[in-house]
Formats: structure tokens, C-alpha cells, sequence
């Protein structure tokens, strides 16, 4: 349990108060946040509840979405939330393409340029921007950085304290090439999320993730690589799913604590 961290989302109806007492209770010792659920709370309210509890935030979802018109605003936003928080790692979905626009290979430019205007704003708080690749089916509304080779390629023009990328399982457990791209990672690996893959996929594909051990997803193997690779951090279960999202919020900690014990640690 020393490595596991309970994602926020997966319970995304539990409120935040009563899922990090939950987490306390449970004896976790991490917690991935989203900024919503923060700012509803209040930022400096809940940096005090997670303080109070023991607990350590282990990233802040999310920044990024570089293609809309307020990226350098809300990223900047992003940034001193997470280090009010207390989290180095601030998690970047890069956005889709631009309304209208059919270019994808300068939306991923305009990824690379965004993060290299932020570096030095993420550098002077102390945090890291943590560059997450996306299933390719997400490239057109969500993420155009669709695998982790193409999230390394912009991670490497940068100090691995300032820029690092996101190991989700659900987004890259397809990739022939993830376990070599894992090793050229290293201490790159800012951190490592896992979730499921189940089929058929729902409408809509973003909630058809599953925890661990109900999909195809060969989790512990990836969990191997990136330790293999020098990752030492926390192991974050990240599951979007209706039917788990609809039991209540203990329930569902305790079948994430179970999962995550049975099939990826």
C-alpha cells in the first residue's frame, strides 16, 4: 500500500472531504486531485483538509487543452494550484485540434511550444509538467500527443525535473513500441496511472475504463517496465466508469484498494 494513490476521479460523485477522510481511514497514503472538485472546495481549504489528513497529493489533473484561446491564463492557474497543493506534478492533456482545423501536425507544434513557454513559470513554483498521451481515438477533441513516444519528443528538449510524461495504461497498454519507450523514459516518468480496457466500449469511449483485472490490459507487466525504467513513485488507479461512479464512495475505494493489490502491485 506504500506506493498506491487513489485518483479522485474514480469516485467522481464521492465528495472531496469525505473521500480523503475515507482515504485516511483506509490507511492510503496518496491522492490525485482535479481541479474542479478543488475550486469548488476551495483551493487553500483543500491544501489544508489533504495536510490535515496525512495524506500527499500525488498529481493535479489537469492542465494543458493548449488550443483553446485561455491555455496561458488557465495553465498559469494550474500551476499555482498545484503547488499550493503541495504536488510537483501538474498532468497535461494537450487539447485536441482547433476548431476547424485539420492540422495535426502543428497542433503537436503548438503543444511543444506552449510547454516551452510554461517551463520557466513551472520551474519557479517548483512544479513539473507532466505531458500525458492519449488514446488516439482522443486526438481530434482531447489530446493530440497520442502516444509516449511523441510525449517524449517534447519532454526531451527540457531539464527532467521541469518537463516529465504520464504513464496512463489505459492510453498506451496498445503501443508496440510502449516498452521501449518506457526504458528511453527514465526518471522522465513524472507518473504512472492505472486503469483497465473493456469491450465493447461505451458511447462516447472516454468512460470505458474498468479497475484493474477486468480488462486486457497486462498492468502489472507495465508497472514492471516503469520501475525497470528507475520509477519509484506512486501507483495512481484512474478508472472513468458510470457503473462504478454509481456505488458509494467507501465501496468503491475499497474495490480499487482490492484491484490494485490483486493485479498491479
Amino acid at each position: 500500500m506504500e506506493r498506491f494513490s487513489f485518483n479522485q476521479a474514480t469516485a467522481q460523485h464521492w465528495p472531496l472531504q469525505a473521500a480523503v477522510a475515507g482515504c485516511a481511514a483506509a490507511g492510503v497514503p496518496g491522492i490525485g486531485l482535479w481541479r474542479e472538485p478543488v475550486q469548488e472546495y476551495g483551493l487553500d481549504r483543500a491544501a489544508r483538509l489533504v495536510r490535515a489528513a496525512g495524506l500527499t497529493v500525488t498529481s493535479l489533473c489537469r492542465g494543458g487543452f493548449f488550443t483553446t484561446p485561455d491555455w496561458w491564463d488557465e495553465n498559469r492557474r494550474a500551476i499555482e494550484e498545484a503547488a499550493t497543493l503541495g504536488t510537483r506534478e501538474l498532468v497535461l492533456v494537450s487539447g485536441g485540434l482547433p476548431p476547424g482545423s485539420r492540422d495535426v501536425d502543428g497542433a503537436r507544434r503548438q503543444v511543444a511550444d506552449a510547454v516551452a513557454a510554461l517551463a520557466d513559470e513551472a520551474t519557479a513554483a517548483g512544479v513539473r509538467l507532466a505531458i500525458e498521451p492519449l488514446h488516439p481515438m482522443f486526438s481530434a477533441d482531447r489530446c493530440v500527443i497520442a502516444t509516449l513516444g511523441q510525449a517524449l519528443d517534447i519532454a526531451e528538449r527540457f531539464d527532467p525535473a521541469v518537463v516529465g510524461v504520464v504513464v496512463d495504461t489505459y492510453h498506451v497498454w496498445w503501443d508496440d513500441t510502449v516498452y521501449t519507450q518506457i526504458a528511453r523514459a527514465g526518471d522522465r516518468i513524472a507518473a504512472f496511472q492505472a486503469a483497465d480496457w473493456v469491450t465493447p466500449l461505451p458511447e462516447g469511449a472516454l468512460l470505458g475504463r474498468a479497475l484493474p483485472g477486468e480488462g486486457c490490459v497486462e498492468l502489472r507487466r507495465l508497472r514492471e517496465a516503469v520501475d525497470a525504467a528507475g520509477y519509484t513513485g506512486p501507483v495512481e488507479v484512474e478508472v472513468f466508469q458510470a457503473a462504478l461512479w454509481s456505488r458509494p464512495g467507501p465501496d468503491i475505494l475499497a474495490a480499487t484498494i482490492d484491484a490494485y493489490l490483486t493485479h498491479v502491485s
